[in-house]
């Protein structure tokens, strides 16, 4: 949708690239790094500025403790994160419970190492989670859980009281659990998110697992990170290292900078602006006909797109790009086969001009 979205010259609400301006202590400590001369391979475990960082940010906004030398593990990007902590502590056969809607990269992964995921599906519209629905998928070669919070693509956010639910079934069967939390600082509404590592006994069985790249706008650095105990770190950063050798040294500075210097209100004024945002892009896409499924956190929206013309989302997808000017990404990339076919995803994170563009083009204005 991207390709063709810049073949038309349309506004590109597909991929979630996170266009909007980088802190200027971020853009600044990397340039300087450069200059300076750490341009040359890290630990292989990232470099101390940033894993500190990260153990005090951790701390402050998780409540989470972690030793830097010992639990944090710098990684190309959380996807980065992900493969490799899948690829030190699951086998080929081995079975991994999504829920539904999922992120692509969460399913491919799986699917790339011979694992088998289990989708577990939220109810549609209010995305509550089915207790009785995760204790049936389980399995004797269930090995582990998934889960996505803030949630991409459909922005829901994991209560507390859900989690110690979810914490509960993990242990009855000795489940590992990975987490993906990128979007922990885009939560609207007062919504509160719950990193499940905090959880009584849920430490030593998380991989926590989250990034800089939406929270500084820096989607093509690759800096993501996570935390796990010590006995299984080493593992999973010899897989990374393996695989990724490191995260670009100078970026490493610079994301350590961002997460040094700038105050607590810089993450507070984030979520602000992006609720504005999602407001506008919900009030959009009703007035389009395609009803929102409005999130309480990250910054997607899937709306219904049931009146596009098309007999699949693919089709719908291609359709509104013709019409409207305007790309999505098709539901059935985060569902399993059979559904998603009349849900499209958006992307709200864009500057100002665009997200405006995008809006007045789907409310039928040149």
């Amino acid at each position: 949708m991207t390709l063709e979205c810049d073949r038309v010259a349309g506004v590109n609400l597909a991929q979630g690239v996170c266009d909007t301006e980088v802190p200027h202590p971020v853009v600044g400590r990397a340039i300087e790094a450069i200059h300076q001369g750490y341009n040359i391979y890290t630990r292989l475990d990232g470099v101390a500025p940033l894993r500190e960082a990260i153990a005090r940010k951790l701390e402050r906004d998780n409540g989470l403790t972690v030793d830097p030398d010992t639990e944090v593990l710098v990684t190309s990007g959380a996807t980065g994160g992900f493969y490799a902590a899948a690829l030190a502590l699951l086998d080929p056969g081995d079975e991994v419970i999504l829920f539904e809607p999922f992120y692509g990269y969460h399913l491919n992964t799986l699917l790339a190492l011979r694992i088998k995921p289990v989708a577990v599906p939220l109810t549609q519209g209010d995305w509550a989670l089915d207790l009785d629905g995760l204790r049936a998928a389980i399995t004797p070669k269930t090995r582990a859980l998934v889960i996505n919070t803030p949630s991409n693509p459909c922005g829901k956010v994991f209560s507390r009281t859900e989690l110690v639910a979810v914490a509960e079934i993990v242990e009855e069967h000795d489940l590992f659990v990975f987490t993906d939390e990128i979007y922990e600082y885009f939560v609207f509404d007062g919504t509160k998110h719950v990193s499940p590592a905090t959880l009584p006994g849920m430490a030593e069985r998380t991989i926590s697992i989250s990034g800089l790249s939406k929270t500084f706008s820096i989607t093509g650095w690759r800096v993501g990170y996570l935390t796990a105990s010590p006995r299984w770190l080493g593992a999973i950063a010899y897989f990374h290292d393996l695989t990724y050798v490191c995260a670009p040294s100078p970026f490493q500075y610079g994301a350590a900078a961002g997460l040094l210097e700038l105050p607590v209100s810089f993450y507070t004024d984030m979520a602000v602006e992006y609720q504005a945002k999602r407001d506008v892009m919900c009030s959009a896409l009703a007035a389009a006909g395609l009803t929102p499924s409005v999130p309480a956190g990250a910054y997607y929206v899937l709306a219904d797109a049931s009146s596009l013309p098309g007999a699949t989302a693919k089709e719908k997808a291609r359709a509104l790009l013709r019409e409207r000017g305007v790309a999505a990404v098709a539901g059935t990339a985060f569902f399993t086969r059979g559904r998603g076919e009349n849900v499209l995803r958006f992307c709200f994170a864009k500057r100002d001009e665009d997200l405006k563009r995008a809006c007045d083009l789907l409310r039928g204005r040149d």
